[in-house]
């Protein structure tokens, strides 16, 4: 039996072409700023925040998202500016809305429930969807540099996220697992 253990989060990924814009800000901060972590996943809004997974409860994880996301409406989502965690992370802004606090939440719910698995630190704190452009590996000076430059900065995009995406870490970054469609 497989005891290894696996990292995963769950998240709404962005179309290819948002994806693509999302991709040039993050290596526009790798280059000007020196600031790659955020190159370590695709553009995402997490949902569920990391946790392991033994690699043999990954079928019944996969099943559960599966059951989750069948019963689900594809979600609107509007990216609007950019914001920042100072001193260290800066993102693009997600409008909060309704549909997108309920099924975080919702989704949160339904993983505990039915598998287990919680992140005491997302429960303590409320929900600021966002999709992170500059990481932790940020420096304070660069991070002023940077929130002068990004502050005023446009950014408008909107899509509607059609599945939920589980990614799963390799080692070195993270990478799309499986997507389960929003069906109802």
């Amino acid at each position: 039996m497989n005891q290894s253990k696996q990292r995963f989060f769950i998240a709404l990924v962005p179309p290819p072409d948002i994806e693509q814009h999302i991709t040039e800000i993050k290596l526009y901060f790798a280059g000007n700023y020196n600031s790659r972590g955020a190159l370590n996943s695709p553009p995402h809004i997490t949902l569920q925040p990391p946790f392991h997974s033994l690699a043999a409860d990954v079928p019944k994880l996969e099943e559960s998202l599966n059951q989750f996301s069948a019963n689900r409406l594809p979600i609107p989502v509007t990216l609007f500016g950019f914001a920042a965690f100072a001193p260290r992370v800066i993102y693009a802004d997600v409008v909060k809305s309704p549909a997108l606090l309920e099924i975080q939440q919702d989704l949160m719910s339904y993983i505990e429930a039915n598998l287990g698995i919680v992140d005491r630190v997302s429960q303590s704190r409320p929900f600021v969807p966002h999709m992170t452009v500059a990481f932790r590996d940020l420096t304070k000076d660069n991070f002023q540099t940077a929130w002068l430059e990004f502050a005023g900065r446009s950014l408008y995009f909107e899509f509607t996220a059609s599945a939920l995406t589980l990614l799963l870490h390799d080692g070195s970054r993270w990478n799309i697992s499986n997507q389960f469609p929003f069906s109802a």
